[in-house]
């Protein structure tokens, strides 16, 4: 009997440590490197900043949370109050199916937690460049005011290379931007025309959402590889059919800026 009840002990505490860690022990893990991001500045390379205040407190409430979870003995979260007896007959048809759902939880455990140490070990990193490029073609009108400029409400100075991108798209008299100077920082894509243009990602919450912004600049293709991070101080020209690019005076690589992102 008490062999029994030993044998029925310790896959109870497997599966307790198990569910345990699928549900607070990830969520700790998550919620640690959340707030190492924050505090160091870089989780700025996978959320915008105005998100990294609910973030970070999302985390901390967390963390309160699987501290006040220590509390709780192995197992009880689980322990519905059911007293289940010896229904082994009535439970036998359900055997196949419970071992499927265990092959499930134990592949999706194991993925989980993969990623999460993944996330735990490995430095972090933009996606500025492999996104741009897996998005090539996917262009939208990232300035939304791009109406005003016509009418000097905004000041062209301030703009970035999502603002550009959005008035090259977009406007209607190109003439009144010739002759604007410039002076921005992207990285470096080719395009089917065996040109160059200047790109940035233009993020809204995350980098599930970033959009790459381009610029067509006057650089030979061949000067500078792909991806590379570069300060451009140049002009705006219209073309005589319409369209614009920026033609630069000066074009100096650069590393990648800790922050490599537009909002």
């Amino acid at each position: 009997m008490s062999e029994h009840t030993h044998t029925d002990h310790e896959p109870s505490r497997a599966r307790a440590l198990g569910s345990r860690w699928l549900g607070i022990g990830l969520a700790t893990v998550i919620s640690v490197v959340t707030l190492g991001l924050g505090l160091t500045g870089r989780l700025n390379l996978y959320i915008s900043p105005e998100s990294v205040w609910f973030a970070c407190a999302a985390a901390v409430v967390t963390l309160a949370g699987a501290i006040w979870s220590c509390t709780l003995p192995l197992g009880e979260e689980g322990d519905h109050g059911h007293d289940h007896g010896d229904a082994h007959d009535a439970d036998a048809p359900a055997a196949p199916r419970r071992s499927l759902a265990v092959v499930g939880t134990v592949t999706g455990g194991v993925i989980a937690s993969g990623v999460v140490v993944a996330a735990l070990v490995l430095p972090p990193a933009s996606l500025s460049v492999e996104l741009a490029m897996s998005r090539v073609g996917e262009q939208t009108a990232l300035f939304a005011g791009a109406d005003d400029v016509t009418l000097g409400v905004a000041d062209t100075s301030t703009f970035g290379v999502g603002d550009w991108a959005s008035v090259f798209a977009t406007a209607t008299n190109t003439a009144a931007y010739d002759g604007k100077t410039v002076t921005l920082t992207g990285f470096v894509t080719p395009t089917d025309a065996d040109e160059v243009n200047l790109t940035r990602l233009v993020i809204t919450h995350c980098v599930i959402d970033a959009q790459p912004a381009t610029l067509p600049v006057t650089i030979d293709a061949g000067e500078f590889d792909t991806g590379q991070w570069v300060e451009v101080e140049g002009t705006i020209k219209a073309d005589a059919d319409g369209s614009l690019h920026v033609e630069p005076n000066s074009v100096t690589p650069i590393d990648e800026p800790q922050d490599p992102y537009e909002y």
